[in-house]
């Protein structure tokens, strides 16, 4: 383990320095270090109810739907997620305001207190500085966003009064497992016995499915215990105890927000079977104002201009999929792709799944931004065996690659960002630096 920093300054961007470096491990899957620390500060309930959410991907989506849906209905919510785009508060909100530098400060110091000597990653000093934020802010319900799988990840300290997966696809395999079935294995750990468990995908792995049966968790699957049908406008939700409602189209773009939708309304049902104060609520008005006003920056987000960028944080073959339905359902011009991608990614997946649909592509190296950043030489060589002819330049980074398929795109047609966070966050700085020009 790193020693400590002497003289610990106060600055938020110095305590997130220091928690870098005192576990020498930036991934450590595990209860048992960061369980510690949280009794040691007393194990402090972050709601009256809690509402954790896994899955492969959709889940900051699902967790804005969530946040919608119970501040409409008057509750105080705090909810937390990650990983951030622009600034590292962007993980704590409650109620709708993003954490303070002040109140993340407090709460480190907090948790610094409380560890002594034991070695915490980045990740779970942001988890336990989440929960205790909450504990103090009086909230009705926690919305908790796992970070990695879900048994061993530190969001699980907490027990769950609803759990949600939404999707469980091939994804951080070193981690969770070489298939859906392990890796569902791993995200069902989020679910508590005689819980609710709302599993967001139709065809889910059995090694889920297995894995809540044993637990004991109450099931309620998307196709099965609840449906969500597109009509001529908006789209019906319905639950096998005869609960219908007609709601609108999510704000959010991409199709596969109706099913992220169809498993916030889900859960939202659920927590009103065992919360009294939430029971009394209007659910159909809850739903309808949450799918209509969630936002989640980077989530095909359009950037405006002509021709039109669009920012993307899909990084999987999963993600990479939903984008193409998205093209596919918005036919238009010729759509150059600015890419970047981490290392323990599927590149090949990814291209592949978009294929055709992109005209040329702008390779991003970044490198310069982890340790796990892909170089634009990597990407070429995975684009050269999954598409052969595609077109495509290189570029040491994604402000480079931005400049160049903006410049070579042509009105009407459309500037797709897209592979990590990292591309997603250096193109909504960037967009922010030229319109504040």
């Amino acid at each position: 383990m790193k020693t400590r920093f002497p003289n610990m300054t106060r600055t938020l961007d110095e305590w997130l320095a220091y928690q870098e470096h005192v576990n020498v491990r930036s991934i450590e899957l595990g209860l048992d270090r960061v369980r510690e620390v949280w009794q040691r500060m007393g194990a402090p309930a972050p709601a009256r109810r809690v509402i954790t959410v896994g899955g492969t991907n959709g889940k900051g989506s699902t967790v804005a739907m969530l946040e919608g849906m119970l501040a409409a209905a008057g509750q105080r919510v705090g909810c937390y997620t990650s990983p951030h785009l622009l600034h590292y508060r962007e993980r704590i909100r409650i109620e709708g305001v993003d954490a303070s530098d002040e109140a993340l400060i407090g709460s480190f110091e907090r948790i610094e207190a409380a560890r002594g000597e034991i070695p915490l990653t980045y990740f779970e000093f942001g988890t336990l500085a989440a929960l205790d934020l909450f504990s103090r802010a009086g909230l009705d319900v926690a919305v908790l966003e796992v970070g990695l799988g879900g048994r061993l990840d530190a969001v699980n300290l907490v027990d769950a009064d609803v759990a949600i997966i939404t999707t469980v696809d091939l994804d951080h395999m070193d981690w969770l497992g070489p298939d859906r079935d392990s890796i569902g294995v791993e995200k069902a750990g989020i679910a508590r016995a005689g819980h609710p468990a709302i599993v967001g995908e139709n065809e889910p792995p059995a090694g889920l499915l297995g894995a809540l049966q044993r637990i004991g968790a109450q099931v309620e699957r998307a196709g099965i215990d609840f449906t969500a049908e597109r009509l001529a406008h908006g789209w019906r939700w319905q639950h096998r105890d005869g609960t219908r409602l007609n709601l609108p189209a999510p704000a959010l773009e991409a199709p596969v927000q109706y099913a992220n939708a169809a498993a916030a309304v889900a859960a939202i049902h659920a927590l009103r079977g065992i919360d009294a104060p939430l029971a009394t609520c209007d659910l159909g008005a809850m739903a309808a104002a949450g799918i209509r006003t969630a936002r989640v920056a980077g989530r095909l987000q359009s950037l405006g201009g002509d021709p039109a960028l669009i920012v993307d944080v899909g990084h999987n073959p999963q993600a990479a999929r939903a984008l193409a339905q998205w093209l596919d359902a918005h036919p238009g011009g010729r759509v150059h792709a600015v890419y970047g991608a981490l290392s323990d990614k599927d590149v090949g997946g990814v291209i592949s799944a978009l294929g055709e649909r992109i005209d040329h592509w702008h390779l991003a190296g970044l490198e310069h931004d982890t340790p796990r950043g892909l170089s634009a030489h990597v990407l070429a060589g995975q684009l050269a065996l999954a598409l052969p002819e595609a077109r495509h330049d290189l570029h040491d980074n994604v402000g480079a690659a931005l400049d160049a398929a903006l410049r070579l795109a042509r009105p009407g047609e459309r500037v797709l960002a897209f592979g990590s966070c990292f591309v997603a966050a250096a193109v909504l700085a960037e967009s922010a630096a030229r319109k504040s020009a």
